[in-house]
């Protein structure tokens, strides 16, 4: 998940529009950022995850900055769209499928697989926290972002976003230990 020491080549050469750059950016990002959608409960994550590489590619001429910047900025348009969804959602819900829940058409192989590898777990311990705190938790655990590079993303200051690291970390142990969130070693 890390380009390393060429990462300076890359940029400039995706700067320029050189396709290969492009593609490994994008394989090199994209099935994180398409996680922490997922996490933070958006549907249709492949196209989501299309606009915020939209987003990247459109921009990639203004950024400068080395390979943790360059992540904090994807996230940044990540977040962004996230919270551009949840604005549409509630202004123009989504409709309700046409097919009963129960009607075995078809299946989605990712949900399935995710579920296989614990997704539920990871659903039902991050339903226990508060938005910021979900934020804060999926972009520095799954993106792997420091905590000042989460602040840049979610518009708080460092402290404030290791506060909410440690009450939701905090908050999952006492969810867990009350039996809230079953645990994922089987123990509940």
């Amino acid at each position: 998940m890390a380009i390393g020491g060429p990462f300076r080549d890359v940029l400039v050469a995706a700067q320029t529009g050189a396709p290969w750059a492009l593609q490994l950016l994008y394989e090199d990002l994209s099935p994180v950022v398409a996680g922490y959608l997922r996490l933070q409960g958006l549907r249709d994550v492949e196209d989501h995850t299309s606009e915020v590489f939209l987003g990247v590619f459109r921009n990639l001429a203004a950024f400068s900055g080395d390979e943790a910047g360059f992540r904090s900025w994807v996230f940044t348009i990540a977040y962004r769209r996230i919270v551009d969804e949840r604005r549409r959602r509630g202004r123009r819900p989504d409709p309700q499928p046409l097919v009963a829940e129960n009607d075995p058409v078809g299946g989605d192989v990712e949900a399935e697989a995710l579920e296989a590898l614990g997704g539920s777990w990871v659903r039902e311990a991050l339903a226990e926290l508060t938005d910021e705190q979900r934020q804060v938790v999926v972009l520095r655990i799954l993106a792997g972002l420091s905590a000042d590079e989460v602040a840049v993303v979610i518009g708080k200051r460092p402290g404030a976003v290791r506060v909410l690291q440690h009450r939701a970390v905090e908050r999952l142990r006492r969810a867990l230990e009350r039996g809230r969130v079953s645990d994922p070693m089987g123990g509940n």
